[in-house]
């Protein structure tokens, strides 16, 4: 079957930073900071974290109340990023409710926050008389593909991929397949999540959360670095609009990028731990199905968490690889970890700075920890034309994805 080429036309983003792809964009360039303490959280007995980095300034007024009432903060961010990305992309109503445009995007879970307000009201008497009607739409696990589609009236295929903080890759490579294979010409792809305590708690609980940092937030998380004491949990929303390349043409629409390749595996030796081969391998099937060597990569940006054994698994696979010279940067140091969001969030920033030929180097890494492998980290905004970079992210499960995109090219 001869597959199609699919590209980019659409980007939008709610990040640690706020609303828009310019305004990220303005934080990672500046190299500022979005994390912060956050005082209420030592009000949780055992969560020894207090910092995260979260959304504001935003109006979730914008979304009309009747779509509102079913969606918490995740959807919330979720539909602003795809308006955004619809918007660039000029993608018209006919376009969004002939059935031809799909949405691939998930979470890590439904919302935490709407599930401890549903049950703390229910343990204190047993009842549900006050449940309200909506909830549930809140807290199901396909919450924000759901909420994104019932408020722009999307009819074609949906997916609501939950994979952790591989959610965001992956969507994005699943509607990337589904267009490449003619059964959807549009898709909006990405990952949203909010944050909330337990989220932070639950890297706490295996000591993988920043602890050492909570009384100067803007040094953690700390990616690569011999100082870096764990994850950073944030949250946001980053949505790309992609297409048949006929499609695009046939628009008339301006290119931003071509998606190469895709892969994700599943790696049974642990659901917990980290393995060098698997993300090795993960990534070469990605360059595979593009058809590139690893010597035509210009960048990688890396999922690196700032935990120990994901950055040295993470930089002895890509040195494997693309050994020393290809640069490679996480974008976690300035805007934290935002899971499900983190790989499209991540993707969109490395296609600007693609197109700006600015390489966005690692908040934090002051001294590379001599157990991650010899790479080219970036330590300052560097100025380069980039044809071509690796994003990759990589999940507790298991789960491992790389998403390969290059600069588009009329034939």
């Amino acid at each position: 079957m001869q597959l199609r080429r699919v590209v980019i036309t659409g980007c939008g983003s709610v990040s640690p930073y706020g609303r828009g792809v310019e305004t990220l964009m303005e934080g990672l360039l500046a190299g500022r900071s979005a994390v912060q303490n956050f005082p209420d959280l030592a009000a949780i007995g055992g969560l020894r974290t207090r910092v995260a980095a979260k959304v504001s300034g935003i109006n979730p007024k914008e979304i009309p109340r009747k779509d509102r009432r079913s969606m918490s903060a995740m959807s919330i961010f979720a539909t602003m990023a795809s308006q955004d990305a619809l918007a660039q992309s000029g993608v018209t109503t006919e376009q969004l409710t002939g059935g031809r445009l799909g949405i691939s995007l998930g979470s890590t879970v439904g919302s935490t926050k709407t599930t401890e307000e549903l049950f703390r009201d229910f343990f204190t008497d047993s009842s549900l008389e006050r449940m309200k009607s909506t909830i549930f739409f809140q807290i199901m696990n396909h919450t924000c593909a759901s909420n994104v589609a019932q408020a722009l009236g999307i009819s074609g295929r949906l997916l609501a991929p939950s994979a952790a903080c591989s959610t965001g890759c992956q969507a994005i490579g699943y509607g990337y397949e589904l267009i490449a294979m003619g059964k959807q010409d549009m898709m909006l792809c990405g990952g949203a999540d909010e944050f909330h305590p337990l989220t932070a708690a639950t890297f706490d609980n295996i000591n993988a959360a920043s602890v050492a940092f909570n009384d100067s937030p803007s040094c953690t998380p700390r990616p690569f670095d011999r100082a870096r004491d764990g994850v950073v949990c944030a949250e946001g929303a980053g949505v790309v609009l992609i297409e048949s390349l006929d499609s695009a043409i046939e628009r008339g629409v301006p290119i931003l990028a071509e998606i190469g390749g895709f892969a994700t595996l599943s790696d049974p030796r642990s659901i917990a731990n980290p393995n060098v081969e698997a993300m090795e391998c993960c990534m070469r099937l990605a360059l595979e199905d593009a058809d590139l060597g690893a010597d035509e990569i210009d960048y990688i940006n890396a999922h690196a968490t700032a935990t120990e054994q994901g950055d040295i698994a993470e930089s002895e696979a890509i040195s494997r690889i693309f050994g020393e010279l290809v640069p490679v940067s996480s974008l976690k140091g300035h805007m934290g970890h935002t899971m499900a969001a983190s790989g499209s969030l991540e993707l969109i920033a490395s296609l600007e700075m693609m197109s700006r030929g600015r390489l966005v180097p690692t908040l934090n890494l002051e001294e590379v920890d001599p157990a991650c492998s010899t790479l080219n980290y970036l330590r300052l905004v560097q100025a380069t034309e980039i044809d071509t970079f690796v994003k990759n992210s990589f999940a507790f499960g298991g789960v491992n994805s790389s998403i390969v995109v290059r600069r588009f090219k009329h034939d």
